[in-house]
């Protein structure tokens, strides 16, 4: 098998914040991910400087970073721009990824599979289910089915190594036991 290479194109994180929904309610959400410059430190339960406000549904060790690949933001960038919005509103860190990633898709991977940095090794848990506070940020009421649909979820990855992560370093993907391909966790209707 070959291994797959990839480049880290963003590293992002968040503190807990209030979060508007449907107007009628706020939340607390550490969604609205900012991109951060130079070295993080990658502990056991995340990157020094993130926060998850549910951690029943994010965050603990199984989902300690969230990467999502680029490959997918021309999508959300079009659905922006039907909306009449500009596409510039999707950035890195607008998915809530703490990790945009060039060079791997989800279909790519399996459970267990190990994204190795210079500094850390970062293991596929599970892929990422999207939530109303995705729909929130999305500010589009269809934006969970889109992501149900096309599959674009971005997955989760557990800390095996510490260490540090840095926008621009490449990565590669190490193979693990190959049982579980990612995409038959996520409940997803796309062929």
């Amino acid at each position: 098998m070959n291994f797959i290479q990839g480049r880290l194109l963003g590293v992002q994180v968040a503190r807990a914040e209030p979060l508007q929904i449907d107007g009628r309610r706020t939340v607390l959400s550490g969604i609205g991910k900012r991109p951060v410059a130079g070295p993080v430190a990658v502990r056991t339960l995340g990157l020094e400087g993130d926060e998850q406000a549910d951690l029943t549904v994010h965050g603990g060790r199984s989902k300690a970073v969230y990467a999502y690949p680029v490959e997918h933001y021309a999508f959300w960038r079009q659905e922006q721009a039907r909306l009449g919005r500009p596409a510039e509103s999707v950035h890195y860190g607008t998915l809530g990824e703490n990790l945009t990633i060039e060079g791997l898709l989800e279909t790519d991977l399996y459970v267990g599979d190990v994204l190795r940095f210079p500094d850390c090794e970062l293991r596929v848990t599970e892929p990422r289910k999207p939530c109303f506070k995705f729909v929130a940020v999305m500010d589009d009421r269809a934006a969970a089915k889109k992501m149900v649909r096309t599959g674009c979820c971005g997955f989760y990855l557990a800390v095996d190594r510490t260490g540090t992560l840095e926008a621009g370093q490449t990565f590669e993907v190490r193979p693990g036991p190959r049982h579980t391909p990612l995409m038959t966790l996520f409940p997803t209707t796309h062929g």
